[in-house]
């Protein structure tokens, strides 16, 4: 990634239309080799200003919300998918007239607006969202299947009674894991549900497969997906919804030094906000990776782990948080005021998840295209964008 960091205001993430290309190619030979249907999820990627690159891959997206719904209804050629812990009577007037597939996490969902999208003036599939109780998910705040998790429904609380209408089953337990997790998953839906998915015309696997990463199994996926289809055949579409896969790594984040000082050690504080541009830093948690920067002194080689190389930094957001802090990196020369640095992997679970706290302006949005070497400013973000929200 030599990207020209003097066309470039900070902070800024840079989407690079090139990289998500190259995820969207190796999703898109999943498809064809196994005959699924692969959703853009927008809870993890909703930069729509590619949503016309996407939709020449993948065959629509998938929403957690209205907004969402909306979101890919209007700038998503293509199917629109919804699954939500619950939904609001005065939301599913709108859901009706915009989504092709919903998705009730309980039978008390499902039984509430049964009639309503059945009476809708275009057709609507509807599914059930099934809980395995079956944990691959090391980091407990993205379990979908913990115990006490509010997403889908048991074993135990099935109704095989309430069924009428509906055409299709959902199950979501991965968060960034190899095919290996799915391969322990499957054996376990299907000796809990698998007499109900003989009744079903559809099945969502959900998200959280990491299929564009380097590592993953992509031949163990297709293999696991043909050989459901073939012990199922009375399914019509398999769906995978994966959103971290398909930005992962394509994007970047790059931030300005705006000062360095010292307590205990040398803290340099940058233009970027760990709280507020990069949450899942502090959430998840994570070390995000500094790929490259550019200085005074010239090019800054990606920041090692504290100590490793000669000059320790702890690197730290512009905001009143004290826990504003995204890590302590080394480098090898010093930083200085007005350097340049690139955290990679910052397209996902960041602009969907940024805030304006303490009044700190949301980064540009750049594309860039390599084909043409060009950078396009597509979004710069003003006072009035934070002042709107308020009040």
């Amino acid at each position: 990634m030599d990207y020209d960091l003097n066309k470039l205001t900070t902070p800024c993430y840079l989407i690079d239309l090139g990289l998500l290309k190259k995820n969207l190619e190796i999703l898109k030979s999943v498809q064809d080799r196994t005959k699924c249907k692969i959703l853009l999820a927008q809870k993890g990627y909703a930069a729509w200003s590619t949503y016309d690159l996407c939709s020449q891959y993948l065959v629509g997206s998938a929403a957690s919300s209205l907004h969402e719904a909306k979101l890919g209804a209007e700038n998503f050629p293509g199917e629109v998918h919804l699954c939500a812990p619950a939904y609001r009577d005065d939301d599913m007037d709108e859901y009706i007239q915009i989504v092709d597939h919903i998705v009730f996490n309980s039978f008390t969902q499902w039984q509430r607006f049964k009639a309503k999208t059945q009476n809708a003036p275009r057709k609507i599939e509807c599914g059930l969202r099934i809980n395995p109780m079956h944990s691959e998910v090391k980091t407990k705040i993205y379990d979908p299947c913990a115990p006490g998790s509010r997403l889908g429904i048991p074993i135990d609380q099935f109704d095989a009674d309430a069924l009428d209408g509906i055409t299709g089953l959902h199950f979501h337990t991965l968060c960034e894991l190899n095919a290996d997790s799915l391969q322990r998953t499957l054996p376990v839906v299907e000796k809990q549900f698998g007499e109900f998915i003989k009744q079903m015309d559809w099945i969502n696997f959900g998200g959280g497969h990491h299929i564009t990463r380097p590592d993953y199994d992509v031949d163990l996926l297709c293999d696991l997906i043909t050989g459901f289809a073939k012990r199922y055949p009375n399914l019509n579409t398999i769906y995978l919804e994966p959103g971290e896969a398909i930005a992962l790594n394509t994007g970047v984040l790059v931030t300005s030094v705006l000062d360095i000082v010292h307590n205990a050690m040398d803290i340099a504080i940058l233009d970027t906000s760990c709280s507020a541009h990069m949450p899942d830093v502090l959430e998840m948690p994570y070390r995000p990776v500094i790929i490259s920067g550019a200085g005074c002194s010239g090019h800054i080689t990606g920041g090692g782990q504290p100590n490793e190389k000669q000059h320790t930094y702890r690197l730290a957001g512009p905001t009143c948080l004290a826990g504003d802090v995204i890590g302590d990196y080394s480098f090898d020369k010093p930083l200085n005021i007005g350097d340049k640095l690139l955290f990679g992997d910052m397209a996902h679970y960041t602009m969907v998840k940024n805030t304006m706290f303490n009044g700190i302006n949301l980064p540009d949005i750049v594309l860039y295209d390599p084909d043409k070497d060009e950078y396009k400013l597509q979004r710069q973000f003003t006072y009035e964008d934070f002042k709107n929200r308020l009040s």
